[in-house]
Protein backbone atom coordinates (compact mmCIF):
# COMPACT_ATOMS: atom_id res chain seq x y z
CA UNK A 1 0.00 0.00 0.00
CA UNK A 2 1.09 3.70 -0.84
CA UNK A 3 -0.74 5.19 2.00
CA UNK A 4 -2.01 4.90 4.94
CA UNK A 5 -4.74 5.69 7.40
CA UNK A 6 -3.31 8.80 9.33
CA UNK A 7 -4.90 11.57 12.21
CA UNK A 8 -4.53 14.12 9.52
CA UNK A 9 -6.82 12.23 6.77
CA UNK A 10 -9.77 10.49 9.00
CA UNK A 11 -9.58 14.37 10.21
CA UNK A 12 -10.23 15.82 6.86
CA UNK A 13 -13.22 13.11 5.94
CA UNK A 14 -14.70 13.80 9.20
CA UNK A 15 -15.03 17.02 8.21
CA UNK A 16 -16.19 16.11 5.17
CA UNK A 17 -19.01 13.74 6.20
CA UNK A 18 -20.17 16.46 8.71
CA UNK A 19 -20.58 19.04 6.25
CA UNK A 20 -21.03 16.90 2.74
CA UNK A 21 -25.01 18.50 3.08
CA UNK A 22 -23.97 22.01 3.40
CA UNK A 23 -24.71 24.23 0.05
CA UNK A 24 -24.48 27.80 0.27
CA UNK A 25 -26.67 30.18 -1.83
CA UNK A 26 -30.50 30.24 -2.16
CA UNK A 27 -32.21 27.05 -3.31
CA UNK A 28 -34.31 27.49 -6.58
CA UNK A 29 -38.06 28.18 -6.75
CA UNK A 30 -39.61 28.97 -10.12
CA UNK A 31 -40.53 32.42 -10.28
CA UNK A 32 -43.95 34.08 -10.77
CA UNK A 33 -44.56 35.30 -13.97
CA UNK A 34 -47.41 37.86 -13.14
CA UNK A 35 -49.87 38.20 -10.22
CA UNK A 36 -52.83 37.64 -12.39
CA UNK A 37 -52.12 35.41 -14.65
CA UNK A 38 -55.18 34.32 -16.49
CA UNK A 39 -55.94 30.39 -16.62
CA UNK A 40 -56.92 30.50 -20.67
CA UNK A 41 -56.89 32.95 -23.58
CA UNK A 42 -59.33 35.71 -23.82
CA UNK A 43 -60.53 34.79 -27.84
CA UNK A 44 -63.50 33.59 -26.36
CA UNK A 45 -61.22 30.17 -25.65
CA UNK A 46 -62.49 27.36 -22.67
CA UNK A 47 -59.89 26.57 -19.69
CA UNK A 48 -59.03 22.68 -19.35
CA UNK A 49 -56.34 20.92 -17.70
CA UNK A 50 -53.88 19.52 -19.95
CA UNK A 51 -51.70 15.85 -19.80
CA UNK A 52 -48.33 16.55 -19.58
CA UNK A 53 -46.84 15.37 -22.48
CA UNK A 54 -43.83 16.05 -24.76
CA UNK A 55 -43.96 18.49 -28.05
CA UNK A 56 -45.55 16.39 -31.09
CA UNK A 57 -42.95 16.53 -33.88
CA UNK A 58 -45.64 15.79 -36.86
CA UNK A 59 -47.86 18.90 -36.47
CA UNK A 60 -47.49 19.54 -39.84
CA UNK A 61 -49.50 16.24 -40.99
CA UNK A 62 -52.65 18.16 -40.06
CA UNK A 63 -52.55 19.82 -43.05
CA UNK A 64 -52.97 16.57 -45.24
CA UNK A 65 -50.09 17.56 -47.48
CA UNK A 66 -47.81 15.11 -48.91
CA UNK A 67 -45.19 16.91 -49.97
CA UNK A 68 -45.05 19.47 -47.32
CA UNK A 69 -44.40 16.25 -45.46
CA UNK A 70 -41.62 15.60 -47.14
CA UNK A 71 -40.08 18.82 -47.13
CA UNK A 72 -40.22 18.14 -43.21
CA UNK A 73 -38.25 15.49 -43.13
CA UNK A 74 -35.51 17.21 -45.21
CA UNK A 75 -35.28 19.87 -42.56
CA UNK A 76 -34.60 17.10 -39.62
CA UNK A 77 -31.63 16.03 -41.34
CA UNK A 78 -30.58 18.34 -43.36
CA UNK A 79 -31.14 22.02 -41.65
CA UNK A 80 -27.32 23.22 -41.02
CA UNK A 81 -29.56 25.84 -38.52
CA UNK A 82 -30.71 22.65 -36.78
CA UNK A 83 -27.00 20.61 -37.09
CA UNK A 84 -25.48 23.80 -34.95
CA UNK A 85 -27.61 23.69 -32.47
CA UNK A 86 -27.29 20.26 -32.09
CA UNK A 87 -23.72 20.44 -31.71
CA UNK A 88 -24.26 23.18 -29.39
CA UNK A 89 -26.53 20.89 -27.10
CA UNK A 90 -23.62 18.39 -27.22
CA UNK A 91 -20.76 20.60 -26.04
CA UNK A 92 -23.68 22.05 -22.97
CA UNK A 93 -23.46 18.16 -22.55
CA UNK A 94 -20.16 17.49 -22.48
CA UNK A 95 -19.89 20.20 -20.00
CA UNK A 96 -21.87 18.71 -17.59
CA UNK A 97 -19.88 15.75 -17.08
CA UNK A 98 -16.60 18.30 -16.43
CA UNK A 99 -18.13 19.83 -13.78
CA UNK A 100 -19.47 16.40 -12.47
CA UNK A 101 -15.71 15.10 -12.49
CA UNK A 102 -14.60 17.74 -10.15
CA UNK A 103 -17.09 15.55 -7.46
CA UNK A 104 -13.88 13.01 -7.76
CA UNK A 105 -10.38 13.24 -6.67
CA UNK A 106 -6.91 13.80 -9.26
CA UNK A 107 -4.73 11.44 -9.81
CA UNK A 108 -1.56 11.78 -11.40
CA UNK A 109 1.68 9.52 -12.02
CA UNK A 110 5.08 10.84 -12.35
CA UNK A 111 8.89 9.12 -12.86
CA UNK A 112 11.46 11.02 -13.38
CA UNK A 113 15.53 10.72 -13.27
CA UNK A 114 18.07 13.49 -12.49
CA UNK A 115 21.42 14.00 -11.99
CA UNK A 116 23.17 16.99 -9.71
CA UNK A 117 26.14 17.99 -8.80
CA UNK A 118 27.42 20.80 -6.51
CA UNK A 119 30.75 22.28 -6.53
CA UNK A 120 32.09 23.73 -3.48
CA UNK A 121 35.16 26.15 -4.43
CA UNK A 122 37.73 26.72 -1.86
CA UNK A 123 36.57 23.76 0.11
CA UNK A 124 39.57 20.56 0.10
CA UNK A 125 36.42 17.83 0.29
CA UNK A 126 37.02 14.39 -1.77
CA UNK A 127 32.81 14.55 -2.62
CA UNK A 128 33.03 17.96 -4.39
CA UNK A 129 31.99 18.05 -7.97
CA UNK A 130 30.38 14.21 -7.44
CA UNK A 131 27.29 13.58 -9.57
CA UNK A 132 24.32 12.36 -7.58
CA UNK A 133 21.38 10.28 -9.32
CA UNK A 134 17.80 10.17 -8.13
CA UNK A 135 15.06 7.76 -9.78
CA UNK A 136 11.69 8.49 -8.72
CA UNK A 137 8.17 7.05 -9.46
CA UNK A 138 5.13 8.55 -7.44
CA UNK A 139 1.17 8.76 -7.89
CA UNK A 140 -0.40 11.80 -6.45
CA UNK A 141 -3.72 12.00 -5.37
CA UNK A 142 -5.58 15.74 -4.67
CA UNK A 143 -9.44 15.90 -3.85
CA UNK A 144 -11.29 19.00 -2.69
CA UNK A 145 -13.99 17.98 -0.24
CA UNK A 146 -17.07 20.12 -1.58
CA UNK A 147 -18.11 21.48 1.79
CA UNK A 148 -19.95 24.16 0.65
CA UNK A 149 -21.77 23.09 -2.23
CA UNK A 150 -19.40 24.86 -4.78
CA UNK A 151 -19.26 21.98 -6.91
CA UNK A 152 -22.67 20.85 -6.21
CA UNK A 153 -24.03 24.25 -7.42
CA UNK A 154 -21.73 24.36 -10.54
CA UNK A 155 -22.77 21.35 -11.46
CA UNK A 156 -26.34 22.37 -11.25
CA UNK A 157 -25.87 25.42 -13.41
CA UNK A 158 -24.47 23.39 -16.11
CA UNK A 159 -27.05 20.84 -15.98
CA UNK A 160 -30.00 23.45 -16.33
CA UNK A 161 -27.41 25.22 -18.89
CA UNK A 162 -27.92 21.95 -20.85
CA UNK A 163 -31.15 21.86 -20.31
CA UNK A 164 -31.63 25.41 -21.81
CA UNK A 165 -29.19 24.66 -25.10
CA UNK A 166 -32.12 21.24 -25.35
CA UNK A 167 -34.89 23.44 -24.84
CA UNK A 168 -33.36 26.00 -27.34
CA UNK A 169 -32.73 23.26 -30.05
CA UNK A 170 -36.22 22.11 -30.31
CA UNK A 171 -37.09 25.94 -30.69
CA UNK A 172 -35.17 25.73 -33.59
CA UNK A 173 -36.64 23.03 -34.70
CA UNK A 174 -39.91 24.09 -34.78
CA UNK A 175 -38.80 27.93 -36.00
CA UNK A 176 -37.21 25.74 -39.00
CA UNK A 177 -40.61 24.12 -39.04
CA UNK A 178 -42.62 26.74 -39.60
CA UNK A 179 -40.69 28.68 -41.80
CA UNK A 180 -41.08 26.11 -43.97
CA UNK A 181 -44.67 25.79 -43.44
CA UNK A 182 -44.83 29.22 -43.87
CA UNK A 183 -42.89 29.67 -47.47
CA UNK A 184 -44.45 26.44 -48.92
CA UNK A 185 -48.18 28.01 -48.15
CA UNK A 186 -46.47 31.24 -49.36
CA UNK A 187 -45.56 29.46 -52.69
CA UNK A 188 -48.43 27.01 -53.11
CA UNK A 189 -50.96 30.53 -53.24
CA UNK A 190 -48.70 32.58 -55.34
CA UNK A 191 -49.01 28.77 -57.83
CA UNK A 192 -52.90 29.51 -57.22
CA UNK A 193 -52.97 33.32 -58.19
CA UNK A 194 -50.62 32.42 -61.25
CA UNK A 195 -53.02 29.90 -62.43
CA UNK A 196 -56.16 32.38 -61.44
CA UNK A 197 -54.09 35.24 -63.73
CA UNK A 198 -53.47 33.01 -66.41
CA UNK A 199 -57.09 32.29 -66.83
CA UNK A 200 -58.01 35.54 -66.57
CA UNK A 201 -55.17 36.54 -69.38
CA UNK A 202 -57.09 33.62 -71.73
CA UNK A 203 -60.17 35.69 -70.67
CA UNK A 204 -58.98 38.85 -71.94
CA UNK A 205 -57.27 37.57 -74.59
CA UNK A 206 -60.91 36.77 -75.73
CA UNK A 207 -62.43 39.79 -74.55
CA UNK A 208 -59.54 41.77 -76.90
CA UNK A 209 -60.70 39.42 -80.06
CA UNK A 210 -64.55 39.98 -79.18
CA UNK A 211 -63.31 44.42 -79.35
CA UNK A 212 -61.36 44.08 -82.19
CA UNK A 213 -64.37 42.29 -83.92
CA UNK A 214 -66.47 45.04 -82.90
CA UNK A 215 -64.37 47.71 -83.32
CA UNK A 216 -63.98 46.42 -87.07
CA UNK A 217 -67.77 46.32 -87.73
CA UNK A 218 -67.88 50.10 -86.36
CA UNK A 219 -69.67 49.23 -83.15
CA UNK A 220 -66.93 50.08 -80.72
CA UNK A 221 -64.53 53.15 -80.73
CA UNK A 222 -60.73 52.94 -80.26
CA UNK A 223 -60.67 53.51 -76.72
CA UNK A 224 -62.63 50.13 -76.49
CA UNK A 225 -59.57 48.13 -77.91
CA UNK A 226 -57.08 50.44 -76.53
CA UNK A 227 -58.76 49.58 -72.75
CA UNK A 228 -59.02 45.78 -73.85
CA UNK A 229 -55.31 45.93 -74.53
CA UNK A 230 -54.04 47.67 -71.34
CA UNK A 231 -55.71 45.33 -69.48
CA UNK A 232 -54.73 42.38 -71.20
CA UNK A 233 -50.61 43.62 -71.06
CA UNK A 234 -51.60 44.55 -67.42
CA UNK A 235 -53.06 40.84 -66.19
CA UNK A 236 -49.69 39.03 -68.50
CA UNK A 237 -47.26 41.41 -66.10
CA UNK A 238 -49.15 40.71 -62.75
CA UNK A 239 -48.51 36.92 -63.99
CA UNK A 240 -45.06 37.46 -64.87
CA UNK A 241 -44.35 39.47 -61.42
CA UNK A 242 -45.96 36.14 -59.41
CA UNK A 243 -42.98 34.47 -60.55
CA UNK A 244 -40.19 36.64 -59.17
CA UNK A 245 -41.85 35.89 -55.67
CA UNK A 246 -42.25 31.95 -56.16
CA UNK A 247 -38.46 31.88 -57.67
CA UNK A 248 -37.91 33.42 -53.86
CA UNK A 249 -39.80 31.12 -51.84
CA UNK A 250 -38.47 28.11 -53.79
CA UNK A 251 -35.08 29.49 -53.00
CA UNK A 252 -36.02 29.99 -48.83
CA UNK A 253 -37.11 26.58 -49.26
CA UNK A 254 -34.24 25.02 -50.34
CA UNK A 255 -32.25 26.92 -47.80
CA UNK A 256 -34.23 25.43 -45.14
CA UNK A 257 -33.96 21.71 -46.58
CA UNK A 258 -29.83 22.29 -46.70
CA UNK A 259 -29.66 22.03 -50.18
CA UNK A 260 -27.91 24.77 -52.80
CA UNK A 261 -30.71 27.20 -54.16
CA UNK A 262 -29.57 26.21 -57.68
CA UNK A 263 -30.25 22.84 -57.74
CA UNK A 264 -33.44 22.53 -55.87
CA UNK A 265 -37.18 22.86 -57.48
CA UNK A 266 -40.69 22.16 -56.76
CA UNK A 267 -42.78 21.42 -59.79
CA UNK A 268 -46.24 23.56 -59.84
CA UNK A 269 -49.13 21.28 -59.50
CA UNK A 270 -50.90 20.88 -62.86
CA UNK A 271 -54.65 20.92 -61.42
CA UNK A 272 -57.26 23.93 -60.45
CA UNK A 273 -56.43 26.64 -58.23
CA UNK A 274 -58.24 25.41 -55.02
CA UNK A 275 -55.99 22.54 -54.87
CA UNK A 276 -52.92 24.35 -54.96
CA UNK A 277 -53.57 25.16 -51.01
CA UNK A 278 -53.70 22.41 -48.13
CA UNK A 279 -56.29 21.75 -46.28
CA UNK A 280 -57.40 24.09 -42.85
CA UNK A 281 -56.70 21.95 -39.71
CA UNK A 282 -60.03 22.43 -37.43
CA UNK A 283 -58.90 24.73 -34.35
CA UNK A 284 -59.91 23.16 -31.31
CA UNK A 285 -62.23 24.66 -28.75
CA UNK A 286 -60.48 24.85 -25.44
CA UNK A 287 -56.91 25.73 -24.96
CA UNK A 288 -55.64 26.19 -21.57
CA UNK A 289 -53.28 29.15 -20.79
CA UNK A 290 -51.14 26.11 -19.71
CA UNK A 291 -50.32 24.69 -22.99
CA UNK A 292 -47.09 27.44 -22.97
CA UNK A 293 -45.88 25.49 -20.59
CA UNK A 294 -44.95 23.53 -23.82
CA UNK A 295 -43.04 26.28 -25.95
CA UNK A 296 -39.64 25.63 -25.93
CA UNK A 297 -38.20 28.95 -25.82
CA UNK A 298 -40.37 29.30 -22.35
CA UNK A 299 -38.46 26.56 -21.48
CA UNK A 300 -35.09 27.12 -22.39
CA UNK A 301 -35.16 30.97 -20.63
CA UNK A 302 -36.75 29.00 -17.38
CA UNK A 303 -33.78 26.84 -17.18
CA UNK A 304 -31.61 29.81 -17.50
CA UNK A 305 -33.43 31.26 -14.34
CA UNK A 306 -32.09 27.88 -12.79
CA UNK A 307 -28.70 28.29 -13.75
CA UNK A 308 -28.41 31.94 -12.93
CA UNK A 309 -29.42 30.83 -9.03
CA UNK A 310 -27.39 28.06 -8.97
CA UNK A 311 -24.57 30.39 -10.04
CA UNK A 312 -25.14 32.80 -7.19
CA UNK A 313 -23.77 29.56 -4.82
CA UNK A 314 -20.84 29.26 -6.86
CA UNK A 315 -20.02 32.56 -6.29
CA UNK A 316 -20.94 32.58 -2.37
CA UNK A 317 -19.34 29.41 -1.76
CA UNK A 318 -15.99 31.39 -2.52
CA UNK A 319 -16.04 33.40 0.86
CA UNK A 320 -15.49 29.92 2.74
CA UNK A 321 -12.36 28.02 3.49
CA UNK A 322 -11.59 25.57 0.98
CA UNK A 323 -10.60 22.04 2.25
CA UNK A 324 -7.87 19.44 0.10
CA UNK A 325 -6.74 15.94 0.57
CA UNK A 326 -3.51 15.71 -1.02
CA UNK A 327 -1.74 12.33 -1.10
CA UNK A 328 1.15 10.65 -2.45
CA UNK A 329 3.26 8.01 -2.77
CA UNK A 330 6.19 6.12 -4.34
CA UNK A 331 9.82 5.01 -4.11
CA UNK A 332 13.46 7.26 -4.53
CA UNK A 333 16.33 5.68 -5.00
CA UNK A 334 19.84 7.00 -6.54
CA UNK A 335 20.07 3.40 -7.75
CA UNK A 336 18.09 1.78 -10.78
CA UNK A 337 18.76 -1.95 -9.50
CA UNK A 338 17.27 -1.05 -6.08
CA UNK A 339 14.57 1.50 -6.99
CA UNK A 340 11.13 -0.45 -6.64
CA UNK A 341 12.11 -1.69 -3.22
CA UNK A 342 10.75 -1.48 0.09
CA UNK A 343 13.15 0.48 1.84
CA UNK A 344 12.75 3.34 -1.01
CA UNK A 345 9.25 4.19 -0.58
CA UNK A 346 8.06 7.49 0.07
CA UNK A 347 4.50 8.67 1.64
CA UNK A 348 2.84 11.73 2.18
CA UNK A 349 -0.81 12.63 2.93
CA UNK A 350 -2.76 14.98 5.18
CA UNK A 351 -5.55 17.78 4.78
CA UNK A 352 -4.68 21.48 3.76
CA UNK A 353 -7.25 24.19 4.71
CA UNK A 354 -7.06 27.28 2.54
CA UNK A 355 -8.86 30.63 2.48
CA UNK A 356 -8.47 33.80 0.92
CA UNK A 357 -8.21 36.87 3.58
CA UNK A 358 -8.33 40.18 1.30
CA UNK A 359 -9.14 40.17 -2.43
CA UNK A 360 -10.27 43.89 -2.61
CA UNK A 361 -13.43 43.33 -2.92
CA UNK A 362 -13.53 40.89 -5.97
CA UNK A 363 -15.65 38.07 -4.60
CA UNK A 364 -18.45 40.49 -3.38
CA UNK A 365 -18.19 41.96 -7.07
CA UNK A 366 -18.53 38.46 -8.20
CA UNK A 367 -21.47 37.67 -5.92
CA UNK A 368 -23.72 40.97 -6.93
CA UNK A 369 -22.68 40.02 -10.72
CA UNK A 370 -24.49 37.07 -10.19
CA UNK A 371 -27.59 38.23 -8.58
CA UNK A 372 -27.96 40.63 -11.04
CA UNK A 373 -28.15 38.12 -13.87
CA UNK A 374 -30.41 35.99 -11.32
CA UNK A 375 -32.56 39.22 -11.43
CA UNK A 376 -31.79 39.83 -15.53
CA UNK A 377 -32.97 35.84 -16.55
CA UNK A 378 -36.21 36.01 -14.29
CA UNK A 379 -37.21 39.34 -16.43
CA UNK A 380 -36.34 37.68 -19.26
CA UNK A 381 -38.28 34.22 -18.33
CA UNK A 382 -41.40 36.50 -17.52
CA UNK A 383 -40.54 38.81 -20.61
CA UNK A 384 -40.95 35.45 -22.77
CA UNK A 385 -44.01 34.13 -20.93
CA UNK A 386 -45.73 37.50 -21.47
CA UNK A 387 -44.72 37.57 -25.05
CA UNK A 388 -45.67 33.83 -25.20
CA UNK A 389 -49.43 35.03 -24.45
CA UNK A 390 -49.17 37.97 -26.74
CA UNK A 391 -48.19 35.48 -29.78
CA UNK A 392 -51.22 32.87 -29.01
CA UNK A 393 -53.70 35.88 -28.68
CA UNK A 394 -52.06 37.89 -31.57
CA UNK A 395 -52.90 34.75 -33.73
CA UNK A 396 -56.26 33.27 -31.93
CA UNK A 397 -57.78 36.93 -32.67
CA UNK A 398 -56.31 36.46 -36.57
CA UNK A 399 -57.78 33.37 -37.45
CA UNK A 400 -61.25 34.21 -35.28
CA UNK A 401 -61.40 37.29 -37.49
CA UNK A 402 -60.24 36.03 -40.87
CA UNK A 403 -62.70 33.09 -40.79
CA UNK A 404 -64.84 36.02 -40.63
CA UNK A 405 -63.89 37.71 -43.70
CA UNK A 406 -63.64 34.49 -45.43
CA UNK A 407 -66.85 34.26 -45.53
CA UNK A 408 -67.98 38.11 -46.64
CA UNK A 409 -65.09 37.86 -49.54
CA UNK A 410 -66.42 34.96 -51.02
CA UNK A 411 -69.76 36.49 -51.26
CA UNK A 412 -68.06 39.23 -52.20
CA UNK A 413 -66.04 37.07 -55.16
CA UNK A 414 -69.37 35.48 -56.30
CA UNK A 415 -71.03 38.44 -56.29
CA UNK A 416 -68.35 40.16 -58.38
CA UNK A 417 -68.66 36.93 -60.83
CA UNK A 418 -71.97 37.67 -61.45
CA UNK A 419 -71.68 41.16 -62.18
CA UNK A 420 -69.05 40.43 -64.89
CA UNK A 421 -71.21 37.98 -66.50
CA UNK A 422 -74.26 40.51 -66.70
CA UNK A 423 -71.77 42.93 -67.78
CA UNK A 424 -70.39 41.26 -70.35
CA UNK A 425 -73.83 40.04 -71.83
CA UNK A 426 -75.05 44.08 -71.96
CA UNK A 427 -71.66 44.90 -73.41
CA UNK A 428 -72.35 42.32 -76.48
CA UNK A 429 -75.56 43.61 -76.49
CA UNK A 430 -74.18 47.29 -77.32
CA UNK A 431 -76.04 48.35 -74.16
CA UNK A 432 -72.23 49.61 -72.42
CA UNK A 433 -69.14 50.30 -73.25
CA UNK A 434 -66.07 48.83 -72.60
CA UNK A 435 -64.87 50.38 -69.94
CA UNK A 436 -67.92 48.84 -67.67
CA UNK A 437 -66.49 45.66 -68.50
CA UNK A 438 -62.92 46.28 -67.52
CA UNK A 439 -64.20 47.73 -63.94
CA UNK A 440 -66.58 44.32 -63.79
CA UNK A 441 -63.86 42.27 -64.86
CA UNK A 442 -60.78 44.36 -62.85
CA UNK A 443 -63.49 43.92 -59.45
CA UNK A 444 -63.91 40.01 -59.92
CA UNK A 445 -60.30 39.31 -60.46
CA UNK A 446 -59.27 41.57 -57.52
CA UNK A 447 -61.67 39.41 -55.24
CA UNK A 448 -60.74 36.34 -56.62
CA UNK A 449 -56.94 37.39 -55.57
CA UNK A 450 -58.46 38.76 -51.93
CA UNK A 451 -60.07 35.30 -51.37
CA UNK A 452 -57.04 33.95 -52.38
CA UNK A 453 -54.67 35.91 -49.67
CA UNK A 454 -57.53 35.62 -46.90
CA UNK A 455 -57.00 31.82 -47.23
CA UNK A 456 -52.90 32.13 -47.33
CA UNK A 457 -53.62 34.42 -44.32
CA UNK A 458 -55.55 31.36 -42.90
CA UNK A 459 -52.65 28.76 -42.93
CA UNK A 460 -49.88 31.14 -41.86
CA UNK A 461 -51.80 32.12 -38.88
CA UNK A 462 -52.65 28.57 -37.85
CA UNK A 463 -48.41 27.50 -38.58
CA UNK A 464 -48.14 30.55 -36.05
CA UNK A 465 -50.79 29.71 -33.99
CA UNK A 466 -48.83 26.19 -33.40
CA UNK A 467 -45.49 27.56 -33.12
CA UNK A 468 -46.83 29.96 -30.70
CA UNK A 469 -48.13 26.93 -28.59
CA UNK A 470 -44.72 25.24 -28.66
CA UNK A 471 -45.83 22.80 -30.88
CA UNK A 472 -49.50 22.55 -31.25
CA UNK A 473 -52.30 20.45 -29.96
CA UNK A 474 -52.48 17.79 -31.77
CA UNK A 475 -52.44 14.54 -29.88
CA UNK A 476 -53.13 16.44 -26.77
CA UNK A 477 -56.25 15.84 -24.46
CA UNK A 478 -57.09 18.79 -24.23
CA UNK A 479 -60.53 17.86 -22.67
CA UNK A 480 -59.26 16.09 -19.58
Amino acid sequence: MLFKKSPSILLGLTMATMLAACSVGPDYVRPTVVADLPASFKENWKPAEPQDQSIPSDWWLLFNDANLNALMTQVATSNQTLAQAQANYRAASALVDNARAAYLPSLSANVSRTRSSAQQFGINNANSGAVNALNSASINASWEIDIWGAVRRAVEVQENTALASYANLQAIRLSMQSQLAQSYFQLRTLDAQKELLERSVAEYQRSLKLTQNQYKSGVVATDSVLLAETQLKSTQAQALDAGILRAQYEHAIATLIGKPASTFSIAVIPVGQDAYLPQLPDVPVALPSSLLEHRPDVAAAERSVASANAQIGVTKAAFFPSLTINGSGGYQSSSLARWISLPNRVWSVGPALAETLFDGGARIALNNQAIAAYDASVAGYRQTVLGAFQNVEDNLAALRILKEEAVVQNAAAVAARKALDVTMNQYKAGTVNYLNVVTAQTTALTNQRAELTITNSRLIATVQLIAALGGGWHGLDINQ
